[in-house]
């Protein structure tokens, strides 16, 4: 009897998916012919709907929150999923941000002229449905809808368990924008379980109605995405984040940065985890870095010369230089010189994001040549790895991939191209 209720289950779980995948492919075709004003009109709405719902949204986290904490989630993933008026607020800025910017559907890339007179254009488009996989952050439901909906995308959601309560709130805000200005609904969906068969499903079975797949999450599920996925996907690794203060770093610009790039927030993917510091400056440099990350409230793990600092520096193990805390902790090594910062790097970084801190132009242009990471940067801190400090309103996440989007995935990214070729009567001979 067991069986015949879990397939009969299963099925009916597969036909709900099935559905929302047609319903999502038919919204794409609706949203490929809207235009500008009225995506904008709907993403303005959305935003404005999240405003008016701040009371809503907050019983919804703090439900999630107090789940969470029965679930002994840690404090990195506690901070992911808090929200309070002042994040919610700023989800509502970056829908309306993410609104105002040009709009990137029918954007002209580049067109030329044949001798033979055909006028060729790359035009961009949207690239269709898209599947969002995520955990923990309920903000991601604003910016991964509004950033489908700008760049003319159907979406179907998939949050965690976690934020449940929080996300749908959210959603129904986007939903509502929709309604307002007649886009179909379908064009952002969420999935409406939290059955783990259901992820399978949208992997498996769902190439006829998803062009591509995001996972945003830990190493666990971006591995079960890039195993199981039947379909395209944009790989979002996790954050080993490098932060390197060269021999010719000014002391208090590396202190500052330092601080900034590990303990602003410690649970985001541009959160630095591993500092290098060069051994020509140790002497000068490094002991007061370390002091000001303890004085901030993180554990530092450390080679021997960085545990002679201090004696609350804890020996770091092998493991510790290819770890993604999310959390107060972080590496420090001692390098001798630029070359070996970079070997260091290359063997333990995942592609995301590095940053140099030295008033030595030569050596920061060394470092962006040789290192391919998807963000470089040259004093100042890896927390800007972000897509609304770069200027996109928001981000899906950081793409650490070399195939489609790097870096910051905004509106832009979730856009392929088409060609246009306009003749007068030419054949080809």
């Amino acid at each position: 009897m067991t069986s015949i209720n879990t397939e009969s289950r299963n099925e009916s779980l597969y036909q709900q998916m099935l559905l929302l995948g047609k319903m999502a492919r038919q919204a794409a075709r609706v949203l490929k012919k809207a235009e500008e004003d009225e995506r904008n009109a709907a993403l303005e709405a959305a935003a404005a709907g999240v405003s008016r719902s701040t009371l809503d949204i907050l019983k919804a986290n703090s439900a999630d929150m107090e789940s969470a904490r029965g679930n002994n989630l840690s404090g990195a993933l506690l901070d992911r999923l808090a929200l309070d008026e002042a994040r919610i607020n700023a989800m509502a800025s970056s829908i309306k941000d993410i609104a105002r910017l040009p709009d990137p559907v029918g954007k002209v890339i580049d067109e030329w002229q044949r001798p033979n007179g055909l006028q060729i254009q790359r035009v961009r488009v949207p690239l269709g449905v898209i599947g969002i996989i995520y955990e923990s952050r309920p903000n991601v439901t604003a910016d991964a809808g509004a950033l489908c909906l700008k760049s003319g995308n159907a979406v179907i959601l998939r949050g965690g368990s976690e934020s449940i309560r929080s996300s749908a709130a959210i959603h129904a805000c986007i939903v509502k924008g929709l309604q307002k200005v007649g886009l179909p609904e379908a064009a952002v969906q969420m999935v409406p379980t939290q059955d783990r068969e259901a992820v399978g499903i949208l992997l498996r079975d769902m190439a006829d109605f998803l062009d591509v797949v995001v996972p945003r999450g830990g190493k666990g599920l971006i591995a079960r995405v890039q195993q199981d996925a039947r379909i395209p996907v944009m790989g979002h690794l996790e954050g080993i984040c490098h932060t390197y203060v060269h021999g010719a770093a000014d002391l208090q610009m590396a202190r500052n940065i330092v601080v900034n790039a590990k303990m602003r927030r410690t649970g985001i993917c541009g959160a630095t985890e591993t500092i290098l510091v060069d051994k020509s400056c140790v002497d000068t440099h490094l002991k007061p870095l370390v002091l000001d990350l303890i004085d901030a409230g993180c554990e530092v793990r450390g080679d021997p010369t960085t545990q002679a600092c201090d004696e609350r520096v804890v020996a770091a193990s092998d493991s510790d230089w290819g770890t993604e805390y999310l959390d107060a902790v972080v590496a420090v090594k001692i390098v001798e010189g630029l070359d070996q910062a970079i070997h260091h790097i290359e063997r333990f970084g995942s592609g995301h994001t590095e940053s140099i801190v030295s008033e030595d132009a030569n050596a920061a242009e060394q470092f962006f040549k040789a290192l391919d990471s998807a963000i470089l940067m040259h004093n100042t801190s890896t927390q800007f790895a972000d897509g609304g400090e770069f200027g996109m309103g928001a981000e899906l996440g950081i793409a650490t991939g070399r195939v489609h989007a790097r870096g910051p995935v905004g509106a832009e990214q979730l856009t392929s191209y088409k060609y246009v070729v306009r003749g007068s009567g030419q054949i080809r001979p």
